[in-house]
């Protein structure tokens, strides 16, 4: 196993942006691709790392950029800024999400038939948005996303198969809005399941996360559960391309 790694630019209108994609090349031919979508932080190590994870299964892992070339390690006031704008012109986020699962698309080391998409906090909201505007992927994997419909999307058909990864005590995804996702996929006509996971809060996968006054808690064994649950949907999304 050689794990290898290397920065990518794309665009999307006048705006750069640059992804980080890992990749074992000791693995001969293009394999399934899987786009790491990130947190309010922007694309930091905690993505990279997973890209890697990925990449150590036998995927093409692309840690992905939505705020612009040049934000990663920017406080958190212009990360909350950033994404809030995102959230309030969601059609501009998704075109930023098909533009970056076009860049990953094109890479040689990438089977472009075969590729999905992971995220985490807001980059779950991101997995769920590429689901439901229709993108021809494989499945979508949210962890602790948040899960507010779009808006623009209520008369698409989702296409990819959709792995929902919550914490069930997680205050930015309510008991409510799960109820109202499901709903959501449903009239979509989604092949979709759910993972609750009992006394987990927001951020569970996230080592930093030590905030439960907050709602936001890592919990070793929920990552780790979690983590297998996305195995075992890749494994059946892909067979064994990824092995």
């Amino acid at each position: 196993m050689s794990i290898q790694t290397r920065l990518i630019d794309y665009v999307d209108g006048d705006t750069v942006f640059e992804g980080r994609m890992a990749w074992d090349s000791a693995v001969a031919g293009p394999r399934p691709g899987i786009m790491i979508v990130h947190t309010i932080a922007g694309r930091s190590d905690l993505e990279e790392n997973r890209a890697q994870q990925l990449a150590q299964l036998g995927y093409v892992g692309f840690a992905i950029d939505v705020y612009g070339k040049g934000t990663q390690g920017s406080d958190i006031d212009k990360n909350r800024a950033w994404m809030t704008s995102l959230l309030d012109d969601r059609p501009l986020l998704q075109r930023r999400l098909l533009s970056a699962l076009s860049s990953m698309r094109a890479q040689p080391e990438v089977d472009a038939s075969n590729v999905a998409t992971i995220g985490f906090c807001f980059g779950g909201l991101c997995a769920l948005d590429v689901a439901r505007v229709g993108a021809d992927v494989a499945g979508v994997v949210s962890f602790h996303g948040i899960l507010g419909a779009p808006g623009n999307t209520a008369a698409n058909t989702v296409s990819a198969k959709v792995l929902v990864l919550h914490g069930w005590d997680d205050p930015l995804a309510t008991p409510e809005e799960v109820v109202s996702l499901a709903d959501e996929l449903t009239s979509m006509g989604a092949d979709w399941q759910l993972h609750a996971y009992g006394n987990t809060m927001h951020a569970f996968t996230n080592p930093n996360a030590s905030d439960p006054g907050s709602g936001k808690q890592y919990s070793e064994i929920v990552n780790r559960r979690s983590w297998i649950a996305m195995q075992n949907f890749f494994a059946e999304l892909f067979g064994g391309q990824g092995e």
